[in-house]
């Protein structure tokens, strides 16, 4: 086990490696040509160009100016002078309110911290249990901090209940607080934010099937008689992801085009040559650019040919179209009821935002999406318990005596003790980080198979589910793996009566793995996140090899996003353990705390310069970091009453589980209280927004703003204006009213804007009304 020596010289080393990435991001970000990797953010905007020095030509490449290096630390208090509303008008409310997840850590756990420490640690490390009950069990120094060293029975246990209703009612304000800010700052950025395709355009999936009409058809003559004021215009969804593959097959090739290209022109004395097989590994051997402009040629064939089929085929259109409306008012009583007496037809949702939408998705049968969501929940339950067993293997491996036993000829090496203490700081952090490496992309692969028609609903599912794999396999599996195989030997020897006593005094024992994953994943992972030392070698790759405009130099620099379903379940993973240790080892509060700390700042920081937002979706992620904490409360609760039940404490069972309740009290509360404003818009709010609107451009048309706003990206990409008027003009078409070969008309009682007439089976009354 690792004693507060070995975490000293861990927390020692994670310090200073967090320090030298300091010291390497303050010179390297002072280098004139990487301004455009640490600084990105300005240049998509506009707001910063590259820094221009006069003199010897290593001026430009090199910041001579020592001065600058001095103040290496500047950009910290710089990262912090930005007012939260200045912030939000830069870098949007996501991004924003993603901050103040790290400072509603810091709000909960200093004073948790505080407390913890001036009350719980003397409680428990004035008692000798663990010295004088139990000398079988592994223990170390830390433990003798935590609640395990208070002996069975005692009435000093009272402490730690009264605290956990302490740290529970604490956490509970702080939230309720946050929750009540959050959603007042969405309903602020709502009503004055600029006008936005979103605010007035629904998403209608699952439109029925009519043999005499088309989607399009359906689509507008129920709109135009179930919402005839406020109905606009809409935009039927196509098929095109065969399209954009073969699109995004081109933009390939022509990066490739364009390096053998810029190689050629570099040395003219060869042309470069590649083979046509696998990786260019094997095959025939051909000119690289001759080979390059014939693929490009033949798949711009490829590609006029499935436009040409996209347009034309009834086939590629889906049951699915973005209906717009001539108001908020509209959208929202359209998005927010439902239309047909079937409640699986015609269902109406918010659309996102045109950045938002995940085209590919919505050409997958509205039919299908819950097969597959129950095929994916299926596979998440057998990847996050399969997951534990090489966990668990690896962490007993990931010790001095798992290392000892498997590599024998190592123990001399090992038993040095700084590398001892290297090793139980650090190997147990790391081989748990390398096990969860590719966990990311798995679970966004998922949720991409699940239908989740918009980017923020993709991010939000597989968030959901890291942090669910997160307390199954890194919370409990490790504590439970873990304890359970350092004390194999005290299990076989015991009683069996005497078992829960012992996982009950090693539960604790953990906190010292924790620490460790915190410093590795937390203190180093966020020193890292600054360094940004991937970007920073990719830019420059491809600068050198594939840059030959402005706009290509754009692409390059371009970070994506802050990546919410990867950044916001670790968050989560820190609070679950600050909730569950609080009471129990209040030794790790300090490290969390500087966790939050840190991360405050470099997140700033990279909010600010580097990171630009992939879509904005006005902090509707919200709701689920709430829960979240909730569920870090919980868990805080249910490991206490554990605790209690192995310390003859049973009588306490009762008070901690009204706590408990209580919770979950708050939680519905908070969730009837302020969640509606993350789902629904309020009309008075809509009517608000829209009379504004009318006020100020009184003659403004909407229709041509809204037209083209949902069009399939495709159709705009690379200038394609001619094909992007023809995909349009041609729903347009569609979208008027015909002459319907029905045998009923209830559905369309208003004569056709294409022929004027009537169709037979119509009332005379309706050929005297106008469409609306």
């Amino acid at each position: 086990m690792a004693t507060l020596s070995d975490i000293g010289v861990a927390a020692g080393i994670n310090l200073l490696s967090a320090f030298i990435f300091f010291i390497a991001f303050a010179i390297l970000r002072l280098q004139p040509f990487n301004d455009r990797v640490y600084f990105p953010k300005w240049y998509l905007k506009g707001l910063r160009s590259s820094p221009s020095r006069s003199g010897s030509h290593v001026k430009k490449f090199v910041n001579l100016d020592f001065r600058s290096y001095l103040r290496f630390l500047s950009w910290m208090p710089e990262a912090l002078k930005m007012p939260e509303l200045e912030l939000i008008d830069h870098a949007g409310l996501d991004s924003a309110v993603y901050l103040r997840i790290y400072l509603i850590g810091l709000k909960i756990f200093v004073p948790i911290t505080l407390l913890a420490w001036a009350i719980l640690v003397p409680v428990n490390y004035t008692n000798k249990a663990l010295e004088l009950q139990l000398r079988n069990v592994t223990s170390s120094d830390i433990d003798k901090l935590s609640i395990s060293n208070v002996p069975d029975g005692s009435d000093r246990f009272w402490t730690h209940i009264v605290m956990a209703y302490v740290f529970t009612f604490w956490t509970c304000f702080v939230l309720r607080k946050e929750y009540e800010k959050v959603a007042n700052l969405r309903l602020q950025f709502l009503a004055s934010e600029k006008r936005r395709p979103d605010q007035f355009t629904v998403l209608v999936r699952n439109v029925p099937p009519d043999i005499d009409e088309s989607v399009s058809e359906s689509v507008e003559h129920f709109f135009l008689v179930n919402h005839p004021n406020t109905y606009l215009t809409h935009q039927v969804v196509c098929n095109a992801n065969k399209l954009a593959k073969l699109v995004e097959k081109r933009k390939s090739m022509q990066n490739w085009l364009d390096y053998y290209q810029l190689k050629y022109s570099r040395n003219n004395a060869n042309r470069p040559l590649m083979k046509t097989g696998f990786l260019g590994l094997w095959g025939k051997q051909v000119d690289a650019i001759d080979h390059h402009i014939f693929e490009i040629e033949k798949l711009s064939n490829e590609i006029a040919e499935e436009r040409e089929r996209v347009l034309k085929d009834p086939k590629a259109i889906m049951p699915a179209a973005f209906v717009s409306f001539k108001s908020r008012w509209g959208a929202a009583v359209c998005a927010q009821t439902q239309q047909v007496r079937n409640p699986t037809s015609m269902l109406t949702e918010w659309a996102p935002e045109p950045r938002d939408v995940y085209w590919q998705n919505l050409a997958i049968p509205y039919v299908s999406i819950s097969v597959r969501r129950l095929i994916m929940a299926v596979a998440f339950f057998f990847l996050t318990f399969f997951f534990i067993i090489p966990i668990a293997s690896v962490q007993a491996l990931a010790t001095i005596e798992g290392l000892e036993k498997a590599l024998p000829f190592l123990e001399p090496l090992i038993e040095i003790g700084f590398i001892k203490s290297v090793i139980q700081g650090f190997l147990p952090g790391i081989a748990l980080k390398f096990f969860l490496i590719f966990l990311p992309t798995i679970l966004m692969i998922m949720s991409k198979f699940e239908g989740f028609t918009s980017i923020s609903s993709l991010e939000r599912r597989s968030a959901t589910r890291y942090y669910l794999f997160n307390v199954v396999n890194v919370f409990l599996g490790s504590v439970i793996a873990g304890s359970a195989m350092e004390q194999l030997n005290t299990f076989i020897k015991q009683s069996a009566n005497e078992i829960p006593k012992t996982i009950g005094v090693a539960v604790p024992i953990r906190a010292t793995f924790f620490i460790t994953y915190i410093m590795v994943d937390g203190w180093a992972g966020i020193a890292a996140e600054i360094l940004m030392l991937k970007p920073l070698i990719f830019y420059h790759l491809k600068n050198f090899f594939l840059v030959k405009t402005e706009k290509d130099r754009e692409k390059a620099m371009d970070p994506g996003s802050l990546g919410f379903n990867t950044g916001e379940p670790r968050i989560q993973l820190y609070f679950l353990l600050g909730m569950v240790y609080a009471t129990v080892t209040p030794v790790l509060l300090p490290f969390i705390l500087v966790f939050f700390g840190l991360a405050y700042v470099v997140f700033r920081h990279q909010i600010i310069n580097v990171y630009n937002q992939e879509y904005e979706s006005a902090a509707a992620f919200w709701p689920d970091v709430h829960g979240r904490i909730i569920i870090a409360l919980l868990v805080s609760h249910v490991t206490l009453i554990g605790l209690l039940s192995t310390k003859h404490l049973a009588q306490s069972a009762p008070l901690l589980v009204a706590l408990a309740v209580l919770t979950i009290w708050f939680y519905t509360f908070c969730k009837a209280r302020y969640e509606p404003a993350f789902v629904k818009y309020p009309l008075q709010e809509a009517m608000m927004k829209d009379t504004l609107d009318r006020t100020r451009e009184p003659n403004f048309n909407l229709k041509p703003y809204l037209q083209n706003a949902y069009v399939h990206p495709i159709f705009k990409d690379n200038g394609d204006d001619d094909e992007e008027e023809k995909f349009s003009t041609k729903l347009e078409d569609e979208s008027v009213l015909v002459p319907t070969k029905r045998q009923s008309r209830r559905n369309t009682p208003v004569p056709s804007k294409i022929s004027g007439a009537s169709s037979p089976s119509l009332p005379e009354v309706v050929l005297e009304r106008s469409v609306p």
